[in-house]
């Protein structure tokens, strides 16, 4: 069956995204056309809205786009200008999907940002809102759905018979980390990868594995008597692992919100001697600013934060002295291309070979520069 044309359909936020994409495909795929259909979604003096398709989508594959972290996007409610909260987005694509009306060949949502990922499991009496809104999504005709750096993985199990694909930015963070600087060495006696916490060693796992060098975390011991700001306060932040004194050090998280462990942790780091301390990050929202970042970066505590274009960054990130942008428009692109022509995504998951090749080339390069 020859596949249909492609209708990249950008949400509020997301036109930028779309249009990236649409000009790698025309170059990957030039034997499907590749159109960027525009949804209007006005809202009502009440702050109600709708979603307005512009042009017929009858019979195309379908790649919604929607960053339901994008806190930029404003609409007007009884007078006052209102920030689009992810709830906001959430409904912005559901209407989104109701107005194409069942007449897409296939809906594909492109959230590299799930919706609710953090609220992703129950502890006592909550909400399981991930599991909920995906099963939504599968209700309402919604064939594959695409996120990067899941808080847990497991969360797909909620919708076992609809598409799902977990991509993580590690190829595309360490040849961002290769790109910015050309003096690094991937050994055991250079570089160290540190966990900011047990939840993400497997995370961290992956990018030692992959370079070859040893790996490190820090344990929290948290106070589960006591909840501040919607958490349990960090009672012990300790570090395990091997020596980092003299050693370039990658500390990688999914998210930095106020970014407190992260700095707590790029700190400890210091005070054992690293040499430079990079992190990487897949969303970056500096929820409490970034001035304490700006400050580390002057007391010489960090050297660089790689941030992917996954989700919105303000302006105060994005011109930080500190800020170093991955780049994912190439990789959304070659699985949009997977998932339209039907070929195996697996390579995009498994970048194991992609990511040797680079750091032999690398390795190659810096010798030459000797």
């Amino acid at each position: 069956m020859t596949p249909s044309a492609i209708a990249l359909v950008p949400l509020q936020g997301m036109e930028w995204m779309a249009q990236g994409v649409q000009s790698y495909l025309q170059t990957i795929c030039r034997d499907y056309p590749c159109e960027i259909f525009s949804v209007e979604l006005p809202r009502f003096a009440t702050g109600d809205g709708k979603a307005v398709l512009q042009n017929s989508i009858r019979g195309k594959d379908a790649y919604i786009f929607v960053d339901v972290g994008n806190y930029s996007v404003k609409y007007n409610i009884f007078g006052h200008e209102n920030a689009l909260s992810p709830d906001d987005h959430f409904q912005n694509l559901v209407r989104t999907i109701s107005a194409i009306g069942g007449k897409a060949d296939r809906i594909n949502v492109i959230a590299p940002l799930l919706y609710s990922a953090r609220q992703d499991r129950r502890v006592a009496r909550e909400s399981l809102d991930c599991a909920v809104a995906l099963q939504h999504l599968e209700t309402i005709g919604v064939s594959n759905v695409m996120s990067f750096d899941l808080h847990d993985s497991r969360v797909q199990n909620a919708t076992p018979f609809m598409g799902f694909d977990n991509l993580m930015p590690t190829y595309q963070t360490i040849k961002a980390l290769c790109r910015n600087y050309n003096d690094l060495i991937f050994d055991e006696d250079h570089m160290v990868v540190v966990s900011p916490d047990f939840g993400g060693i497997s995370r961290n796992f992956a990018y030692a594995n992959e370079l070859g060098i040893d790996l490190g975390m820090f344990y929290k011991r948290r106070n589960v008597q006591k909840v501040q700001d919607g958490k349990n306060p960090v009672e012990l932040h300790k570090y395990i692992g091997p020596d980092v004194s003299g050693k370039d050090v990658l500390i990688i998280d999914d998210i930095i919100a106020s970014g407190e462990s992260m700095l707590d942790s790029a700190l400890k780091i210091k005070q054992f001697g690293a040499k430079r301390i990079f992190v990487g990050v897949t969303f970056g929202f500096f929820t409490g600013g970034t001035e304490k970042f700006d400050a580390a970066y002057r007391d010489g505590i960090l050297e660089a934060v790689f941030v992917t274009n996954a989700s919105y960054r303000s302006k105060a990130v994005t011109q930080a002295p500190w800020y170093r942008e991955v780049n994912l428009l190439k990789y959304i692109s070659f699985y949009i291309y997977s998932v339209h022509t039907g070929s195996s995504v697996s390579t995009l998951l498994d970048p194991h070979t992609k990511i040797e090749e680079l750091i032999r080339g690398y390795e190659a390069q810096r010798q030459t520069m000797k």
